[in-house]
């Protein structure tokens, strides 16, 4: 293997040459995936032959829902090809579709939201600007908008549709995505609960409890070609806030064996790894896997043409296994992946130990205990409270870096995961992300007043903080997931962290970067009459770009942190929006 220092140094754009080890990416389970999906992606392919890359999107066709039998459409479908020789025309690409397909979200229907009231009572109470009071409002009157519930037809004949029929009301996120994801609905299930949707805000836990049931593990989204990869998991979180709020034991009690099932999910096989520190004490920890080694088929003709530079069939699994395990992570894409920031086929998100995952487990782990606990489980209380502990020592010993005063992700040197490794200082990744910050959200850290202060002090001198809010990285690479972009749930975690520890300072430093975002927010929203998925942190007003779609609007997580960040900060009278 390479030299330590060689390790850190392949990371910058100086050494693309010298690769990060893999760790087992190579090897793994497959989930198959349904004969409709299969025929989706040919038909995707088709598509993008036809129409080209302008305005094309991929998953567009992965959500069509079929009129009538897969057999009969595959047999018209050939027909089409040989017609044509293989040179399908845009007007017969579309009656094509026309006549055999429903439209893409067509197979979910608008839903009442029972408990939306136009203005609630006692709704942001700290919010005394008239001006961004009335903005409030119509964010929060969105949550209409984005309400929608599972089609009948979906439940009268599931494989017509890649849409999985989940038993209760569901928020989307919006425009192209067109189901409920997972990570997105713990933000969702915040602003709801600031706008007094509690009711709303239970289907959606109920929805991905559900998931747990069918799958052992909430799925990315609710969608067929998802099966093969989970997202952050925050389910435990999400059934904490509810409850803090409703004091509604029935859904704790009914959480459990779901969070307990999860938990295993992620504390088993490859997701599993284990690290013996200079003590020579092991940890265990677990890292992002999907169990998945083709082209993500909602993005199919993206992830072929990526890897067309790989002529080794071996290596093209390899990376299609990095890529939807990087989409697992929530941070599709990013060069916090990439052993070389300028070259996409270098993700090795399986080599790396992520901090964040590591904080969002720990902090399930202290879920379940607090759960188990209200609902009088006390043996499995006490045990989740010993894995806790675990955890933490664990995120202490592998993952903190006292010169920084972050916690850095830790690359993996070992292609065999299934024996521990050695702790090794250089193996931890020094670059900068926001990711470095995030355990800061969990309390076990955030109720330490002297890591609280050196955190906030790295923060402050790290380079993410700007005139917006916080950057993802330092790294302009085209990634999404990078500079100068800024996402509503990295702010909301790393503001709430701060603003939770007691901190006088701290809770000054939250609260300036909410009024950051906020403003930003507002003026976006201003501007171009909507709330987007992701902004430009460098510049007030403006929405996020790059990656392998077109910015996106609507937007769950974004309008969830805004209420949230309004009904924990307020907004003065006197303070200009």
């Amino acid at each position: 293997m390479s030299s330590a220092s060689n390790l850190l140094d392949s990371h910058s754009d100086d050494n693309p040459e010298i690769p990060f080890p893999q760790c087992g990416s190579d090897s793994g389970p497959v989930i198959p995936t349904t004969p409709l999906v299969t025929f989706l992606q040919r038909l995707q392919g088709m598509a993008l032959k036809t129409l080209g890359k302008s305005y094309f999107d991929p998953k567009l066709y992965l959500d069509l829902s079929l009129k009538t039998e897969l057999s009969f459409v595959e047999r018209a479908f050939d027909r089409l090809l040989e017609d044509s020789s293989g040179s399908v025309s845009d007007g017969d690409l579309s009656r094509f579709v026309e006549e055999f397909f429903e439209g893409s979200g067509e197979d979910l229907v608008g839903a009442e939201t029972e408990d939306f009231a136009a203005e609630p009572e006692e709704f942001l109470p700290k919010v005394k600007n008239r001006e961004v009071r009335i903005w409030a409002l119509e964010v929060h009157s969105l949550w209409k908008n984005l309400s929608r519930k599972v089609s009948e037809k979906v439940f009268e004949k599931p494989e017509f549709h890649t849409l999985l029929p989940v038993p209760e009301q569901v928020i989307i996120p919006g425009s192209r995505f067109r189901e409920v994801y997972y990570w997105d609905s713990y933000w969702v299930i915040r602003g709801l609960l600031a706008s007094k949707m509690y009711k709303t805000a239970k289907a959606i836990v109920s929805n991905l409890i559900s998931l747990v049931e069918e799958y052992g593990y909430v799925l990315n989204g609710a969608r067929a070609y998802y099966t093969n990869r989970s997202q952050p998991p925050l389910l435990s979180a999400m059934v904490c806030e509810i409850y803090k709020r409703t004091e509604d034991l029935d859904l704790a009690r009914k959480s459990l064996p779901a969070l307990l099932k999860e938990h295993q999910f992620w504390n088993l096989g490859l997701h599993e790894v284990t690290i013996e520190d200079d003590q020579a004490c092991d940890h265990t920890l677990s890292r992002y896997y999907a169990m998945w080694n083709m082209p993500r088929p909602e993005s199919s003709t993206v992830d072929k043409e990526s890897a067309s530079k790989i002529s080794n069939e071996f290596e093209k699994q390899r990376f299609y296994r990095e890529v939807a395990s990087a989409a697992e992570s929530g941070w599709d894409f990013s060069t916090r992946w990439m052993r070389n920031h300028s070259e996409f086929t270098t993700l090795a998100t399986t080599s790396v130990l992520p901090v964040d995952l590591n904080a969002f487990i720990l902090g399930m782990e202290l879920d379940i205990a607090f759960l188990a606990k209200v609902t009088g489980d006390h043996s499995i209380s006490e045990r989740y409270s010993e894995a806790s502990q675990a955890r933490k020592k664990a995120i202490e010993s592998v993952f903190w870096n006292a010169e920084m005063g972050q916690w850095n992700d830790y690359w993996l040197s070992n292609s065999n995961c299934k024996e521990a490794q050695t702790w090794e200082a250089e193996n931890q990744n020094q670059k900068i992300f926001a990711s470095n910050f995030i355990p800061l959200w969990i309390e076990s850290f955030h109720s330490d007043p002297i890591l609280v202060n050196k955190v906030m002090r790295s923060l402050q001198s790290s380079g993410l903080l700007c005139a917006c809010g916080i950057a993802t990285s330092l790294t302009n690479s085209g990634q999404q997931w990078d500079f100068p972009n800024g996402w509503a749930p990295i702010q909301h975690m790393i503001v709430e962290g701060l603003a939770r520890s007691g901190s006088k300072e701290a809770r000054k430093l939250a609260e300036d970067i909410a009024v950051r975002w906020i403003r930003t927010n507002y003026v976006a929203y201003k501007r171009t009459g909507a709330m987007h998925e992701k902004y430009n942190v460098e510049n007030c007003g403006d929405f996020g770009g790059g990656g392998e779609y077109v910015p996106q609007t609507g937007f769950g997580w974004s309008n969830g942190v805004v209420l949230a960040l309004l009904e924990e900060f307020g907004w003065p009278e006197d303070r200009a929006i």
